[in-house]
């Protein structure tokens, strides 16, 4: 009785086995279709996180070299899959790396136009483009043309990376519509080519339907399942162990980006100041002052008159009555915004936490500079002391997709420059002591620019 116990097992379990081995077999010998990606997120000097999505299960594999047509080193995941994520690990800083992606036979995609190239070393000066995109998934003309724009600005120069600054698919962040409106727009250009560095905003957590209070307490949102964000400073700076809120850095650059909309311990939001989220934000920020530059992005803007108002909205009110003050004290020198379906842009600015009409240019604003240095008149660059390194420049720039609406008050008193009209991003070059933001509109204008340059450092030198 026994024996024939111990052979019905081992015959079941063989039986289970085979069969597990013909599904796989069977999984391999279906054609595999890409249908996402490639994208690169969690770059750092020395790697980076290759990930797409297949419309059936399969095994993941990425070829990669320095040398076009020599891929010579392979990093693969036996597991079957439709989401693949592939870390490439031990690479050369700012170095240019060609790949290719695929199955462990099959390769589904890998041409002259699937590079990247690694960030460069912590702390390194050097020349650097981020492109800031806010408002931009919504599948309209305005998105490709400025998308079309962007690319021609850097023309036959790389971006070092990109960022989001919220709204990244409309209206609900469902799945489909991050597909169709976000990552079909970019597939062939930025997201193979360019590192990804998102933050969400209200329409990435179902805002337009009844489930948003629970995405905003769980973060269970097609947002935190399509991106993957460095929580453990693989990417410099301080571990936030959650995907919300993280930051990176690049070269001399350090970014910080929040959520401004989510809840933290299902309780706390942005404008909590002592919610983990803030305690975080004092904790980075206070061990990444050695930095040349320091840029915070988040989706809720703390002024602006566009198509949101920001005298009455409560989260917009909360965080410049109480969150500002923390980014101020700590010499944030840029803080990138969208929500608003327009761009504004204040001078290099301090203090300001009340309502639009108490704004005061002679209190408030720390240089009359309109900061262009273009040229025109009072357009010398902002300056910085690095001794007190005091003021900030605020821009919206949610004008990347979605499009148009003013306030009966627009602009608001605290911007320099606002336009409502036109479409477009915000490209950031830096190097050295030196920032240049330009916005890049879908009609190929730059409207507005601006420059700051950071003195240095007075030396005492012993008689």
């Amino acid at each position: 009785m026994i024996k024939k116990s111990i052979l019905l097992f081992f015959s079941c379990a063989m039986t289970l086995m085979l069969s597990a081995q013909e599904n796989q077999k069977g999984a391999e010998s279906e054609p595999v279709r890409l249908i996402r990606g490639p994208y690169l997120q969690v770059a750092s000097s020395t790697g980076i996180l290759i990930r797409w999505r297949t419309d059936v299960s399969s095994r993941s594999k990425v070829k990669y070299g320095t040398t076009l047509g020599k891929l010579d080193q392979t990093t693969e995941d036996l597991a079957l899959l439709t989401e693949h994520k592939i870390q490439l690990k031990g690479l050369l800083p700012a170095t240019k790396y060609y790949y290719a992606i695929g199955g462990l036979k099959d390769t589904l995609q890998g041409n002259q136009d699937n590079y990247f190239v690694t960030l460069p070393e912590p702390g390194k000066i050097g020349r650097y483009r981020i492109a800031a995109l806010g408002d931009c998934g919504d599948n309209s003309i305005n998105q490709r043309r400025v998308k079309e724009q962007v690319l021609k600005y850097i023309g036959k120069n790389d971006l070092t990376a990109w960022i989001l600054l919220g709204d990244n698919a409309y209206s609900d962040g469902t799945d489909s519509e991050f597909q169709s409106k976000f990552f079909n727009i970019y597939k062939d250009d930025l997201l193979k080519k360019y590192p990804l560095f998102p933050a969400p905003g209200n329409h990435d957590y179902h805002d337009t339907d009844l489930s948003s209070k629970r995405a905003q307490e769980t973060h269970e949102t097609a947002y935190y399942q399509n991106f993957s964000m460095p929580v453990n400073g693989e990417s410099g700076g301080t571990p936030s162990h959650t995907q919300a809120f993280y930051s990176f850095d690049i070269g001399n650059i350090h970014f910080i980006s929040l959520d401004s909309y989510g809840k933290e311990d299902q309780t706390y939001r942005l404008y909590d100041t002592l919610g983990p989220q803030v305690n975080w934000i004092k904790k980075d920020l206070a061990e990444n002052k050695n930095k040349g530059w320091v840029i915070a992005f988040w989706h809720h803007p703390p002024y602006t008159m566009g198509s949101h108002n920001s005298d009455q909205e409560e989260e917009l009110v909360k965080i410049r009555e109480n969150f500002i003050r923390i980014i101020e004290r700590e010499g944030v020198d840029l803080v990138l915004n969208g929500h608003s379906h327009d761009y504004e842009r204040s001078r290099m600015m301090k203090g300001h936490y009340g309502p639009a009409n108490t704004f005061d240019a002679k209190k408030h604003n720390l240089s009359t500079s309109s900061g262009r240095n273009d040229g025109s008149k009072d357009s010398a660059p902002y300056q910085k002391d690095p001794a007190h390194n005091q003021g900030t420049v605020y821009v919206v720039s949610g004008s990347a997709g979605k499009l148009g609406g003013k306030q009966l008050t627009y602009p608001h008193h605290a911007m320099y420059f606002s336009d409502a009209e036109h479409g477009g991003a915000s490209v950031l070059e830096v190097e050295g002591n030196r920032l240049d933001l330009k916005w890049v509109c879908a009609d190929g204008e730059i409207r507005d620019q601006f420059t700051i340059v950071k003195k240095a450092a007075k030396v005492h030198v012993p008689k």
